[in-house]
């Protein structure tokens, strides 16, 4: 049992070291525009997916996801989720945004806590209460500091939170999940980079073989940490995969800080030390209730 806990540990921690560290990839493609990146991410997913379902048997399943009805509703909403979350986050990192998108994903939980009394009419408990006021007034800092809402950490957020919210109610897994979003994303992801090459402005294959070899490389990039992660909640109790979705937002923000150098003035900091505050009384009041909910990163 120690071994797996051990196991499991290891896959939680390369899963949320892989999203954290996403940025660095992001502004190695900062070549291509961010439609572009997003589209290839999708395009070379779908297939990397496609060919890791076959080898292990599961495209039954994702035939069954695309046959039900009111599965592939569910997946149809999700996957212009996904999207929305995906581009939004792609453009934060390459315009030297990731303070936002960091946020965004600190208060993703608190996010998901509301969703579930807004929409699933679950109690929401004091300390949960005090962490919601206190993650808002750091929203409402940022607001300030920024001179106007910080809709990309509002939207990762809430897109986000959303997401994870239909993805529970579909009855598929983590990799087929993906296969078929991504298969629906297809058609526009792929017409976009056709039309795009065919008027010759197309980044791909136009601006040199590292930045091919490193669109190419956003597949296995998208599908590896989620393997990963379903790995990790097999073996992991909850509440020690929802302390370690801490691990990226907490990457990024240093990165944001300490590598690419955005500003962190004064105003900034305030915001960042309410949400912290926020989090440390959400996830002490989680880890007593022993149901932390992970939360999968859409980085």
């Amino acid at each position: 049992m120690l071994r797996e806990r051990r196991l499991g540990l290891a896959y939680g921690v390369m899963a949320y070291l892989i999203w954290g560290f996403f940025p660095i990839y992001l502004k190695a493609v900062v070549a291509a525009p961010v439609l572009e990146v997003l589209s290839h991410r999708v395009v070379w997913a779908f297939l990397f997916v496609l060919a890791l379902s076959a080898f292990t048997g599961q495209l039954a399943a994702a035939r069954a996801a695309l046959a039900n009805r009111k599965a592939l509703a569910v997946l149809t909403a999700s996957t212009l989720l996904i999207a929305i979350n995906w581009g939004i986050y792609i453009f934060a990192v390459v315009n030297g945004r990731m303070l936002e998108s960091s946020l965004g994903y600190y208060i993703n939980p608190l996010v998901n806590v509301l969703l579930g009394v807004v929409v699933l009419g679950e109690r929401l408990e004091w300390p949960v209460r005090f962490a919601t006021a206190l993650a808002a007034l750091g929203v409402a800092s940022m607001a300030v500091s920024l001179g106007q809402l910080p809709w990309i950490s509002v939207s990762l957020a809430f897109s986000f939170g959303l997401y994870g919210l239909l993805r529970k109610m579909a009855p598929v897994g983590a990799v087929i999940g993906l296969l078929v979003e991504t298969l629906l994303l297809l058609p526009f992801t792929a017409g976009f980079l056709v039309s795009r090459a065919a008027a010759g402005v197309g980044a791909f294959l136009n601006t040199g073989a590292t930045l091919d070899l490193l669109l190419l490389l956003s597949g296995p990039l998208t599908a590896v940490p989620l393997l990963f992660f379903g790995a990790a909640a097999r073996k992991l109790p909850l509440s020690t995969l929802g302390f370690l979705q801490y691990l990226s937002p907490t990457i990024q923000f240093l990165l944001a800080v300490l590598v690419y150098r955005e500003p962190f003035d004064t105003a900034r900091l305030s915001a960042f030390v309410l949400i912290w505050a926020a989090i440390a009384v959400f996830a002490v009041h989680t880890a007593r209730q022993g149901r932390a909910e992970p939360v999968i990163d859409a980085g």
